[in-house]
């Protein structure tokens, strides 16, 4: 391997929230003349200085195809991919790299796998889903139904943004031959009780696949602990570039799905009789991969090993608690899921604005949030909105910056009433 070594061998260090902030270079500027606040960390996180630096010394260095180079650039830049690849497997404690597939995001890993289990499907099965769900796994099984026959049925939510266990346990049946849900809800931030519901799944032999994009910024899995089939998740909400994303599927099922795309990788032999497919993973990573955001996203999980992670997970928890207080501070004010089971996401309404004008008008004071449905059109329509405005929390993020997202609230409520 080269010196751009990709193996998880950090040293944790103290939590110091002034220090870790220094790794991210983007929260020391100023926006509209005010220091940054990013409270978007649900929607993209930032990327600390160890993954731009993985990423500038990789073009710098080493940057060549994979595979196929019969040079040392070549053997460098594979080297430093399929390391990237180990240290995915041992974040996700998968039993083997074959089982970790390179995807250009969450979306397209839940796409694939949709395509590649449609051939077990036929009308009259059912895809269970909730209503919590990100579009990206409502409209991929919406499509595969469409091909199949088969049908998306949702598992209902509960006001206070719970899956409800009563409309789960109804819902699953004989009939079910998929569970698709998410992990964490990135509207809600509900951490939803992943290990029971694929433990009743499996005793009906359902196929169990987990979107754990909002999880993982906040907790390791373990996909062997859960015992599910699928689990994908983006680098860029883990704190790593854009433009790539993880599959992990277990080896049998990867196995028997046909390939998603066709073309370099993935193949084993090509002539005009016959072509047949190369072996696990490479068998669904047609193409050239991203390289340097392999190496990137390698080095986000690193960075993230070398903090106390249960210390991060206080500090965390801290923001989302005085959030939590501050809300009676604004007169109109309400909370859209309150889980008892959450990470640091906060959805909310304000009686009379409108969230995007919210947005619009934090951004004037240097505060970004998110607005909008959020992707969740389904669950805006459970809860009666539009949208509605989310501050998402991240690990760098301190109590000031609370202090500050209340008092620009506090500041446009009085300007509209």
């Amino acid at each position: 391997m080269s010196d751009l070594s990709v193996a998880n061998n950090t040293v944790t260090r103290a939590f110091d929230v002034a220090a870790i902030r220094r790794d991210f270079p983007i929260l020391a500027q100023e926006i509209n003349g005010k220091p940054l606040v990013y409270l978007d960390n649900g929607a993209s996180a930032q990327k600390p200085l160890a993954v731009l630096d993985a990423m500038d010394r990789y073009y710098r260095e080493m940057h060549s195809n994979v595979h196929r180079g019969a040079h040392t650039l070549g053997d460098r830049a594979t080297s430093a991919f399929e390391g990237a690849r180990e240290i995915v497997r041992h974040f996700l404690n998968a039993p083997s790299t074959q089982e970790i597939i390179w995807t250009r995001g969450t979306t397209e890993a839940i796409n694939l796998v949709a395509n590649g289990l449609a051939p077990r499907l036929k009308a009259g099965d059912e895809i269970l889903v909730s209503h919590m769900e990100h579009h990206a796994n409502i409209v991929p099984w919406q499509m595969l139904a469409e091909r199949t026959g088969a049908k998306v049925v949702p598992v209902q939510v509960t006001p206070e943004g719970e899956l409800d266990l009563d409309s789960f346990n109804s819902l699953l049946t004989e009939r079910t031959r998929i569970l698709a849900i998410t992990h964490v809800s990135n509207v809600l931030g509900t951490v939803n009780p992943i290990r029971s519901l694929i433990e009743q799944a499996k005793k009906l032999g359902v196929i169990t696949l987990i979107d754990g994009a909002q999880a993982v910024p906040h907790f390791k899995p373990d996909v062997q602990a859960l015992d599910c089939d699928f689990y994908v998740f983006s680098a860029h909400k883990l704190f790593g570039p854009t433009g790539i994303g993880v599959l992990y599927g277990r080896a049998q099922l990867l196995e028997d799905m046909p390939p998603y795309q066709g073309g370099g990788e993935m193949i084993e032999r090509v002539s005009f009789e016959r072509t047949t497919w190369n072996v696990l993973p490479y068998k669904f990573e047609a193409g050239t991969p991203a390289i340097a955001e392999a190496v990137g996203l390698a080095a986000a999980i690193n960075y993230l090993d070398g903090l106390d992670r249960r210390a991060m997970e206080v500090a965390e928890n801290a923001l989302l608690t005085r959030a939590n207080q501050l809300v009676e501070t604004v007169p109109g004010m309400e909370i859209i899921g309150t889980a008892k089971q959450k990470v640091p996401v906060m959805s909310f309404k304000i009686a009379g604005l409108h969230p995007s004008d919210i947005g619009t008008l934090l951004d004037q004071q240097g505060i970004a949030i998110r607005t909008g449905h959020h992707c969740a059109m389904p669950l805006m329509d459970f809860y009666g909105v539009p949208g509605t405005a989310r501050a998402s929390f991240a690990f760098y993020n301190t109590l000031e910056e609370v202090e500050k997202l209340f008092t620009g609230l506090q500041k446009i409520q009085r300007l509209f009433t």
